[in-house]
């Protein structure tokens, strides 16, 4: 397997390469040359399979020849031990008819889980096969600061340093990140928003001399290997439903993009899906792309569901280099417009590609409180509000006579996550899980700077120094 950058300058490299790189030399995002195939008969074996063993088939092809089947099936197995349900991404139906796919089993009751639990036993172990280290920076809006350091601490060669915007995360998910007292950890408040945190991101990567020199590595979904890790839920759920005889639709709650961009990458592997619904919030960059063909801009609005809370949709650039045709200069140049303009119109056939393969639509928030309150009376069950914004984006676009194939909503979080909303809504508090509870007694550990790349660029200097 060799991987290419959407924007075409970068050197062609393999797994492990692209693993410890995260993001392209020329500012791109490594995706596979090819896809491998999922055949029917792949998924009539999947069904008899435990989670693990699914995703060492899934993602073999995609780690030859950096890993060989033998060094990533223990890996995958030692990753989703740490989940406490035995399905690892298990299914209940709703009394609607929907199925939900509850991602948020995992340490920190978050679908970040899945793919992070795998990166950072990928990451531990390619670099002690290179004796070597890595400076892992990343920004979150909420969930994958906790999984991500959930999955590296104590890692053997990794420092990571987690930048997440002050005040835009609820208090659980920041105590999920700043109560973890391990020594290769640092945790920085930003004075902006998660499009800061992630701009600041992507210039120390952009800086080639500071990033060989730190040897900086991805975390974010940026990162191949995160896509690569989703994509076998996608493949789980569906066999599950009924593929290969049948096709599935999901209904994906959507902010940078990565969650949703797994299920096409499942669909061009082969696996039958309908139709993809991109639900955001109020923050609806995409939802308006698909509506209108303008990628444009707005101001980012805190909502109740904060990993939404984005409008540079970082994981878009992958579908939009496919859409294209994989034409890298030309995508590159794309870019760079519409980060200097904060506008782009798509092109003709890049939008048509879109819509034949998407669904787009957001929700308001009191739509989303109104959808929590009514599954709770309905089902006498709790969901976070960005399970919510899916649930209501299904229900209330459905088509007429309702979805043609089983429509699967992804729900991504735990609802003792966001306990305020879920009260407010419900008038229930929801439980909170030993590890949740556990948090509010512990000391925090977080330096607050400003939006400033080069206080940043200090900061990580002496983090990698420790």
């Amino acid at each position: 397997m060799r991987y290419v950058s959407t924007r075409g300058d970068a050197p062609v490299l393999g797994f492990g390469d692209v693993l410890l790189e995260g993001l392209a030399a020329d500012g791109g995002l490594y995706v596979p040359r090819e896809l491998p195939a999922i055949s029917a008969s792949d998924m009539r074996d999947f069904a008899g399979l435990e989670y693990h063993e699914v995703a060492t088939r899934v993602l073999a092809p995609f780690v030859a020849p950096s890993l060989s089947v033998d060094d990533l099936a223990p890996l995958a197995e030692d990753s989703y031990s740490t989940f406490a349900h035995p399905d690892v991404v298990p299914l209940s139906a709703l009394a609607g008819g929907e199925q939900l796919v509850e991602l948020f089993w995992g340490p920190t009751l978050s679908f970040k889980d899945v793919a992070l639990q795998l990166l950072g036993r990928l990451f531990e172990h390619e670099l002690a096969r290179r004796g070597s280290f890595m400076t892992v920076v990343g920004a979150t809006s909420g969930d994958t600061g906790s999984a991500a350091i959930e999955a590296c601490r104590g890692r053997a060669g990794i420092e990571l340093v987690m930048l997440h915007p002050a005040g835009r995360v609820t208090e659980i998910q920041r105590r999920q990140m700043t109560t973890v007292d391990s020594p290769n950890i640092h945790n920085v408040a930003i004075d902006g928003t998660f499009d800061d945190c992630q701009d600041l991101v992507k210039a120390l990567f952009a800086d080639r001399p500071f990033r060989e020199r730190m040897r900086l590595g991805a975390v974010n979904s940026i990162n191949w290997a995160r896509v690569a890790a989703q994509t076998v839920y996608y493949v789980t759920t569906a066999v599950r439903l009924g593929a290969p005889e049948r096709a599935v639709s999901f209904c994906v709650p959507t902010g940078n993009f990565g969650n949703v961009l797994a299920g096409d990458v499942a669909r061009r592997m082969g696996l039958p899906i309908d139709r993809l619904v991109v639900a955001t919030n109020h923050n609806d960059i995409l939802a308006r792309t698909h509506r209108t063909g303008e990628m444009a801009i707005s101001e980012v609005r805190p909502s109740t569901s904060p990993a939404m809370d984005i409008q540079v949709s970082s994981n878009f650039e992958r579908l939009l280099f496919e859409l294209g045709g994989r034409h890298g200069h030309a995508l590159a140049a794309d870019m760079a417009r519409f980060r200097t303009e904060d506008s782009l119109s798509l092109a003709p056939e890049v939008l048509a590609g879109l819509r034949a393969g998407f669904d787009a639509s957001s929700a308001t928030e009191d739509e989303v409180s109104a959808t929590i309150a009514a599954l709770n009376e309905a089902d006498h069950r709790l969901i976070d509000p960005h399970t919510a914004v899916a649930l209501t984006v299904a229900r209330r676009d459905a088509p007429a006579g309702g979805w043609a194939t089983p429509i699967a909503v992804m729900s991504t979080a735990h609802p003792a996550k966001f306990g305020e909303a879920v009260r407010e809504a419900t008038g229930r508090q929801p439980e909170l899980p030993p590890a949740l509870a556990a948090l509010a007694s512990r000391e925090e550990h977080l330096t607050a700077l400003p939006n400033d790349l080069a206080t940043l660029r200090d900061f990580v200097t002496g983090a990698a120094s420790q």
